[in-house]
């Protein structure tokens, strides 16, 4: 009995590898957008001792938090934290870093806008545009507001 209890959980595991590869090599793009989100909220989420985020920044966060969301649902969840992304230049200024942050977020929207042929995952992807697209709106409200200060 304890041998048969230990194949049963053998076999799971392993069905559930083969299942977290085979999302994996079928939505490549989507793990690459994952760390371009991840590395696009770094850029928005830059804390320094006098410096506050506006409204329009924090509104980026969120929608980048609901595309990350949508996109390990329609893909994988690579297990990665938010803290795991290439460094952030800390040198450049805000509009530096909001503006890298927009060219982050515009390559994680062509990652994902391709052809999605499971109908669920579909819709997720959709999801995820549109909150790519938000974040996308959001930060260029932070870059007009940065300009006027």
């Amino acid at each position: 009995m304890k041998n048969f209890a230990k194949l049963i959980l053998m076999a799971t595991f392993a069905v559930l590898f083969m299942t977290t590869f085979a999302a994996a090599e079928n939505h490549p793009a989507y793990l690459h957008a994952l760390t371009d989100l991840r590395h696009a909220r770094a850029h928005i989420d830059v804390g320094t001792a006098n410096y506050r985020m506006n409204a329009d920044e924090q509104r980026a966060i969120a929608e980048i938090d609901a595309a990350i969301r949508e996109v390990k649902e329609a893909a994988i969840d690579d297990g990665k934290p938010l803290g795991d992304h290439p460094p952030v230049d800390a040198r450049g200024g805000r509009s530096d870093r909001l503006h890298r942050a927009m060219e982050l977020l515009d390559a994680a929207h062509r990652d994902i806008d391709q052809h999605e042929s499971d109908g669920y995952a579909r819709g997720l992807k959709h999801r995820a545009l549109h909150h790519i697209d938000e974040a996308r709106k959001a930060a260029h409200d932070a870059i007009k507001v940065e300009r006027h200060e």
